[in-house]
């Protein structure tokens, strides 16, 4: 079976810079933790911006689920990258903590665009669940370094009782509303989902 490129292009679609940007990323991601169909380059007439477009979804292969987006957009002698809404590809509209902007050539532009993939694949990515009769009724992803949420989900019917009629009243029901984390104490299980493991 032929193995698909990381960061896969058609070379007549990038202008040189591009194509010099493009193949750094490509050489540093085959060393990643990732599929290659995980990354994406799209030429700049298919972007929000007009830029090239780098990007990597970050998710869980046990659950085959979506995390986080994160991409790089290059002008062609700049970056500007962060998280990237998974459909439109923008960037958010205030700077994250994911936010990197590096300015150069397009070779020591790239080699530190993917030196920023990198330490963000290397965060102790981390799925935290809750059971009730041995069935999971809430996800939530989070990073263990600091406890922020990405993503969770709730089935209201696989919930405890007292919960299900809670969380009707707050409507949160399968994807409406957010979970309070607190509100459910502590996890009844943590699975590392990718990155450094962090020490119990």
């Amino acid at each position: 079976m032929e193995q698909v490129p990381w960061f896969e292009h058609e070379t007549d679609e990038l202008t040189p810079a591009q194509q010099e940007f493009a193949a750094v990323l490509a050489t540093r991601a085959s060393a990643w933790p990732v599929d290659p169909l995980s990354t994406v380059l799209l030429p700049a007439p298919y972007t929000p911006y007009r830029e090239l477009l780098a990007y990597l979804d970050i998710d869980d292969p046990e659950r085959n689920q979506g995390v986080l987006t994160i991409g790089a957009h290059f002008d062609g002698t700049a970056v500007r990258a962060d998280t990237l809404h998974n459909q439109a590809f923008t960037l958010p509209d205030a700077p994250t903590e994911f936010t990197f902007t590096a300015a150069g050539d397009p070779t020591d532009t790239a080699t530190r665009t993917a030196t920023w993939f990198e330490a963000v694949l290397a965060r102790p990515l981390v799925r935290c669940e809750w059971l009730h009769g041995g069935r999971v009724y809430a996800v939530r992803y989070e990073y263990a370094d600091n406890g922020r949420g990405l993503s969770e989900g709730f089935e209201t019917p696989l919930a405890p009782p007292g919960l299900q009629k809670r969380f009707a009243a707050e409507g949160i029901d399968r994807g409406r509303g957010r979970i309070n984390r607190l509100s459910l104490g502590e996890p009844d299980r943590v699975i590392h989902v990718r990155g450094v493991k962090t020490t119990p």
